[in-house]
């Protein structure tokens, strides 16, 4: 299948935004999703941007029956690890479910590593659902390793009323 891999800019907010909330219904946290468009602008988009976004997009014979070129996309930032200094964490990674097994995840989560890579990083982070059997196998069969299963980790989050109240202290 025909598609290409680009880095992502401010006109394709509104395309990323459609499948934020395309992932979240995938992983039955729709409900959670607070990001707009608007923020996707401004925090992807600024002077200095807190994330970075890579597109997957087909040519218009191959667009969906709802009208999108815009196939997958995948968003990362450049992060640092105390044990081996410079990383990169892999926020999402999506294809839209008729374009997957054709080879669309493999490219973003490639040029994420090499954009990591290019940028001094020696690890690429992220994290998967347990239940999401086919991610899981996806990734195992990368090269990558669940370091929860390995390393024992679990990934703890503040958010909310507990955040302001951890930043009173």
């Amino acid at each position: 299948m025909d598609f290409s891999i680009r880095a992502a800019n401010l006109d394709d907010c509104k395309d990323i935004a459609r499948m934020i909330m395309e992932l979240a219904e995938y992983e039955k946290v729709s409900d959670h999703v607070k990001v707009t468009q608007k923020d996707l602008e401004q925090d992807g988009f600024s002077k200095n941007p807190f994330f970075h976004g890579i597109i997957a997009e087909v040519p218009e014979q191959h667009k969906t029956k709802e009208g999108h070129t815009k196939i997958g996309y995948a968003l990362y930032f450049h992060a640092y690890s105390s044990w081996s200094g410079r990383a990169i964490y892999m926020e999402d990674l999506y294809v839209m479910p008729e374009f997957r097994g054709k080879g669309v995840g493999k490219a973003l989560i490639s040029k994420v590593a090499q954009l990591g890579l290019a940028a001094g990083s020696h690890q690429l982070n992220f994290t998967v659902l347990d239940w999401n059997k086919p991610s899981v196998d996806f990734y195992l069969s990368q090269g990558c390793f669940d370091i929860t299963a390995t390393m024992g980790y679990h990934c703890m989050r503040c958010e909310g009323e507990a955040l302001k109240h951890l930043a009173q202290l």
